[in-house]
């Protein structure tokens, strides 16, 4: 199992936002609205940090906000409901 990288943001302006997870979802897939389970890769996160420092926090305002977890491979993660059907794991039996 691979670290994971989530990150969930909260913008107040529609449009902001709206460019904000047009730009965020090209690094992994949404996991809930504002929450994105980034693909794992140094490069990746290092290109999303210097973007964020670089472009995007001269739009953010006072309001806004964006988190990065970047969980280890010792964290636990338990899914529920429809959830459960996110693994990327497929096991087909014949």
């Amino acid at each position: 199992m691979t670290d994971l990288i989530i990150i969930s943001y909260d913008i107040s302006n529609d449009k902001k936002r709206a460019r904000f997870n047009k730009y965020i979802k090209k690094f992994g897939h949404m996991l809930q609205y504002s929450v994105y389970e980034i693909d794992n890769s140094e490069r990746i996160l290092n290109n999303i940090v210097t973007d964020l420092n670089n472009k995007w926090l001269k739009q953010f305002d006072q309001t806004d906000s964006v988190y990065i977890f970047n969980l280890s491979n010792s964290c636990k993660v338990e899914k529920y409901g429809y959830a459960r059907n996110e693994d990327s794991d497929l096991l087909i039996v014949k």
